[in-house]
């Protein structure tokens, strides 16, 4: 059963304060909303507006983006964080152009078919750029409707989930539904905020169930506590002396998938030891950097940097798809994590002062 009277509500409110000059939402087409929708991926609008810009500033379709070399589509990624996102872009890309497609598709089952197309990124792709009715679950829509309802528990959980997807099926009008979609998402990202939500400021108090019970701060449920595990792990900053720095490409999977990076190990000899049998000839250890923490989804590394010398001049190593020496220009050029990056910009500095 349609609950018209939610909807109406939202879209009154939408009409006065909702968020209607976005970049996404000027000149929309399936593959702007697409790019957007995988940005805002946990990650907030402020973020993500700059990096949308000049992603398809460079890629203004789904030609340009799938016929670019991977290092491109990562280098205007890096910062952003949760680099599969950019690797699935690239591959749906890809794939679209080797059918001979040159849009989405326009329906869920063929969405969600593509990497990294869930069903909530298929069903804004659908409302807002075919005006296809069909209804999303992100993250700040779970968090409206699960107060509205007050649906205790978890939204990670598959029962809980599908609860919520069922109100979000009885929600969703029939008209309006790119303004709906976006409204949705508004509130919850403006207004239905995680802590401190602005009750006082809702179009849906009146019939919140959270609200009216006082217990808005309860839902949704937290994510159960785990510990968050620890890892530490060396990565050699090694300079040759024409003041490049040895650069190795990561597996296509795993954490930083398809990025360049610094070599790394948890154990320093063994990391050395390494290196030198690549370079066929010692290192010298110049001496260690501060330890760099930087926080993943599942654990916490603790980057900490070696630095080292290389008597090399040439720049060419084995393996060149895996090996690079980076030069100062080419530092924007590649893929390559945040922490990274700071870490060789900051090496590339010290070396020029010397």
């Amino acid at each position: 059963m349609r609950d018209e009277a939610f909807s109406q509500s939202l879209l009154n409110w939408f009409d006065q304060h909702g968020r209607n000059n976005l970049p996404w939402q000027r000149n929309t087409t399936s593959y702007r909303v697409w790019v957007s929708e995988i940005m805002l991926q946990q990650t907030q609008v402020v973020t993500v507006i700059p990096y949308f810009l000049r992603f398809t500033r460079r890629f203004p379709d789904i030609k340009s983006l799938g016929r670019a070399e991977l290092d491109e589509v990562l280098s205007l990624w890096t910062g952003l964080g949760y680099y599969a996102r950019a690797r699935n872009l690239h591959k749906t890309a890809q794939q679209l152009i080797t059918e001979n497609k040159a849009e989405l598709p326009a329906t869920l089952t063929e969405l969600c078919a593509l990497p990294g197309i869930g069903r909530s990124t298929a069903g804004a792709i659908l409302s807002i750029s075919f005006n296809i009715r069909a209804p999303i679950l992100d993250g700040n829509v779970k968090r409206v409707l699960a107060r509205y309802h007050r649906i205790a528990g978890w939204p990670g959980k598959t029962r809980i989930a599908n609860q919520l997807w069922e109100r979000a099926e009885q929600h969703t009008p029939e008209k309006r539904l790119a303004h709906y979609t976006q409204a949705i998402m508004d509130l919850g990202a403006t207004t239905c905020t995680r802590s401190k939500p602005k009750c006082a400021d809702c179009p849906l108090q009146n019939s919140c169930d959270a609200f009216i019970d006082g217990s808005t701060e309860n839902y949704p449920a937290a994510k159960p506590n785990r510990k968050t595990p620890q890892r530490n792990a060396y990565f050699l900053v090694c300079h040759n002396t024409q003041g490049a720095i040895l650069l190795e490409k990561r597996p296509p999977q795993g954490i930083w998938g398809g990025l360049w990076s610094l070599p790394q190990h948890e154990d320093i000899e063994a990391l050395k030891d390494r290196i030198e049998q690549l370079l066929q000839q010692p290192l010298k250890i110049l001496g260690t950097q501060n330890p760099v923490k930087h926080t993943f989804t599942h654990f916490q590394l603790t980057i900490k940097p070696v630095d080292a010398q290389a008597n090399i001049t040439t720049h060419l190593v084995t393996e060149p798809g895996r090996w690079k020496w980076l030069q100062p220009p080419e530092t924007n050029k590649l893929g390559m994590a945040a922490p990274i990056k700071k870490l060789i910009i900051n090496s590339f500095a010290i070396n020029k002062l010397q």
